[in-house]
């Protein structure tokens, strides 16, 4: 941090061996290593970090460098910066430093949250990032007086507590919105968000129950031959992978591409915008319509496409098959083995849905 800035009154620029302790890891043989509880708690990086005190996961029975209870735990190695406070005596290994400060430790703590990627950015080497004790050291800030520090701390906790609180709405309110989703696609299945006058257990006049076989056809994709087959850039013919799927659309940042040979293998397992396409192996039952870009995309062979419809709008029947009742039916014709997959010929028959005699183009 800059000399030249100007600083409240009263407060100095230190840098931080000026005002802490920092001590280096060291790892000790792995021979020393346990689960058994003997000796004391070992972390050796960021993996036994969380939010604020790291996991217990081996014990040292010989360790060669101690951090004690408030110590900063800084990781120094593949991350850098990463941090977490020790809150028991422990042995730490070459990923890790401590930074013991004797006052307000969270204020130093808070502070080297605040430089995480400053510090990241110091790493240097080539297989693993890492920082020196002497970066660590040399860092320097502004040093508020010790009342100010447990204001400044007391401050920070506060507006971080009322952001967790605000991130628990958050959260609740998109559980909520969950529920509001699939009652939504309840009513519109049963008829009752455009008809009001439905009874319970009926369906609305002009209503009817079908099975998907009898409003299309279930095709399958295509497996990649063997040895890779992308381009390294964009071409004509775009795959569709499950990981692609995405908002009952399809997310276009990752897609991959196709070369000239490959498509040439497998040119007639494409899949229209005028199809509906659902999971069936992996994560099954992800459905969706594609955008009219991918017209004509090349689908995966963990995936079905609906196609051929007829009297039924395409994004209806991915709603349907989206809803409760829809995954509710897919779950019970799955099979049930250590990949489990969703076999097309049951696919034919396993969503019923009920669906309006209206032209498709009536549909919203």
């Amino acid at each position: 941090m800059g000399e030249n800035k100007v600083i409240p009154i009263g407060w100095a620029t230190a840098s931080v061996q000026d005002i802490a302790d920092v001590i280096m890891g060291q790892s000790p043989p792995s021979s020393t290593y346990n689960k058994d509880e003997i000796g004391l708690p070992f972390f050796q990086g960021k993996a036994e970090f969380t939010e604020l005190h790291p996991v217990v996961e081996k014990w040292c029975s010989k360790p060669k460098k101690i951090a004690i209870n408030n110590d900063i735990l800084l990781s120094v190695r593949a991350p850098v910066g990463t941090t977490n406070i020790a809150d028991m005596e422990c042995c730490i290994g070459r990923g890790l430093a401590a930074i013991r400060y004797h006052h307000k430790h969270k204020f130093l703590y808070y502070y080297f949250r605040l430089i995480e990627n400053e510090l990241d950015k110091k790493g240097t080497g080539t297989t693993f990032r890492a920082i020196s004790g002497n970066v660590i050291k040399s860092t320097r800030l502004f040093l508020p007086p010790l009342p100010e520090q447990h204001r400044i701390v007391a401050k920070i906790e506060e507006l971080l507590s009322s952001l967790d609180k605000g991130i628990e709405s958050l959260k609740t309110a998109q559980q909520q919105l969950k529920v509001y989703r699939q009652a939504v696609l309840k009513w519109a299945f049963e008829g009752k968000l455009t008809n009001k006058n439905v009874v319970d257990g009926a369906l609305p006049q002009g209503w009817k129950v079908v099975t998907v076989d009898e409003i299309g056809k279930v095709k399958g994709g295509k497996r990649l031959p063997k040895g890779g087959a992308y381009s390294e850039g964009p071409t004509k013919y775009p795959y569709l992978r499950v990981t692609d799927f995405e908002n009952q659309t399809i997310n276009q940042k990752k897609l991959k591409f196709l070369t000239d040979s490959t498509q040439a293998q497998i040119k007639n397992y494409i899949i229209s915008n005028a199809d509906v396409y659902i999971s069936i192996a992996g994560t099954i039952g992800t459905t969706g319509t594609i955008p009219e870009n991918l017209d004509g995309a090349n689908l995966t062979e963990n995936a079905a496409k609906i196609t051929d419809l007829k009297n039924i709008y395409n994004k209806y029947l991915s709603q349907f098959l989206a809803s409760m009742k829809g995954q509710s039916q897919i779950r019970e014709h799955t099979k049930t083995t250590t990949q489990p997959k969703l076999s097309l010929f049951r696919s034919n028959y396993s969503a019923q849905c009920s669906f309006t005699s209206i032209n498709a183009g009536h549909f919203p």
